[in-house]
């Protein structure tokens, strides 16, 4: 009997024990299940969701949070978790609290903009959001958030865009109507008269230049130059640059010369290189002083990925200060406003260069010293080799076209300079 007792005693108390640890692991599932999470907060309560709301929410761009009458988070968006919005499953931002409150209380919507600090940059950054607030059901707040960073940034850039078009295109067309009121006022003077029309002759030659280099820089923006992509031999591109300039440079007593750019072919499409080495071979003219040496040299470089071919212009002008290097690819900026008047200079120019190579899957660099000249160098991929792939056709990386570069530059040597190649 002292057996038996003892064993059942022991097999009551083990029973005790599971019942006592069943309990908990119950306790301990239903507080993990409440616990919220990124893909879906307190499941248990989606049931509180009015029908089709859980379904709408989860395809919805904009972030989604759902507050209950005590603001916790019922539920949210992953992309609510990307912006900061909600932690610890509560709703982390003061305003839009506020606004879900009022919206409880009197069941109105109310939308507003607001710039949210950027999580982990450090930088002061901020994120530009609308958020719309409105009672969903009795008792439930849904909060919707568009992130309108972007679109801002794209309107900015569209604003000065426009503001500066509009600063550039009043400067000929304001001289054009001045010197009609001063030849005019000279009818009775041939020689003024002629003189006059020589100046508008001038003013409307820059203003057709700007017109014309707005139209050419809105189509590389826009158009996919590799829809009609060919192979272009660079020799061909050299000399068709140099044609362009040969009249400048005569004027000047510029010499101009080329080498190192036969059996050398690019992928693109050929109106568009032309344009861009046409650009900066027109630079480097109009930039020199008289009586000096452009170069235009090319040679093959091989990268992981794919061979490239180097295309270098380089002049023995004034140089260009560090300060104005990172800037001189921004569209209208001058390095010297008065210099680029004289040479009809637009500040457009090397702007289309920097976007043709990146349409191409190449860049273009700088490199100068003042007093000693600059070169300019267009990168781009050999013909057939587009980016790690040998083919006939214009496949390119997504990836690699970038505005600051798609390729890494310490593994070769650049071209030397200053001198003028070759």
């Amino acid at each position: 009997m002292d057996v038996n007792a003892a064993v059942a005693a022991a097999a009551a108390i083990a029973g005790l024990c599971t019942g006592v640890i069943a309990m908990l692991a119950f306790r301990w599932s239903e507080r993990e299940q409440k616990r919220p999470t990124r893909t879906s907060l307190r499941p248990d309560n989606n049931a509180a969701l009015p029908p089709g709301v859980d379904t709408v929410l989860s395809v919805l761009s904009s972030s989604a949070v759902v507050l209950d009458e005590s603001d916790s988070v019922v539920k949210a968006s992953s992309a609510a978790y990307a912006l900061g919005l909600v932690r610890g499953g509560r709703l982390a931002v003061e305003p839009m609290l506020h606004m879900a409150r009022d919206t409880r209380r009197d069941g109105e919507i109310r939308q507003v903009e607001l710039d949210l600090p950027r999580r982990g940059t450090g930088r002061g950054e901020a994120l530009a959001v609308s958020a719309r607030v409105a009672p969903l059901g009795s008792r439930l707040v849904l909060l919707l958030v568009e992130d309108l960073t972007e679109a801002r940034r794209i309107e900015a850039v569209r604003r000065d865009f426009v503001a500066n078009v509009s600063h550039e295109l009043k400067t000929p067309v304001g001289a054009l109507s001045l010197l009609s009121e001063a030849v005019m006022d000279a009818s009775d003077d041939p020689e003024a008269v002629e003189r006059f029309a020589g100046r508008m002759q001038i003013e409307a030659t820059r203003l057709t230049n700007l017109v014309q280099e707005l139209i050419d820089l809105s189509r590389v923006q826009n158009d996919d130059p590799l829809e009609d992509a060919e192979p272009v031999r660079v020799e061909e591109l050299v000399a068709e640059a140099v044609d362009r300039c040969r009249q400048q440079a005569g004027s000047k007593q510029i010499t101009m010369a080329s080498g190192g750019t036969a059996d050398l072919s690019v992928w693109g499409n050929r109106s568009q290189l032309a344009a861009a080495l046409g650009n900066l071979v027109e630079n480097a003219v109009n930039y020199s002083p008289a009586r000096t040496r452009v170069g235009i040299a090319a040679r093959k470089l091989a990268v992981p990925g794919g061979d490239l071919i180097e295309i270098a212009v380089t002049d023995q002008g004034f140089g260009i200060s560090e300060k104005d290097r990172e800037r001189v690819f921004e569209r209208f900026y001058r390095v010297d406003p008065a210099r680029s008047r004289a040479t009809g200079g637009t500040g457009l120019g090397l702007a289309i260069v920097k976007h043709v190579a990146a349409s191409h899957g190449g860049e273009v660099t700088v490199w100068s010293s003042e007093g000693q000249g600059s070169t300019f160098t267009l990168r781009l991929p050999e013909s057939g080799v587009v980016r790690g792939r040998t083919t006939g056709g214009p496949l390119v990386d997504n990836g690699a076209v970038d505005d600051d570069g798609p390729y890494e530059t310490d593994s070769y040597e650049p071209f030397p300079a200053p001198e003028a190649r070759p």
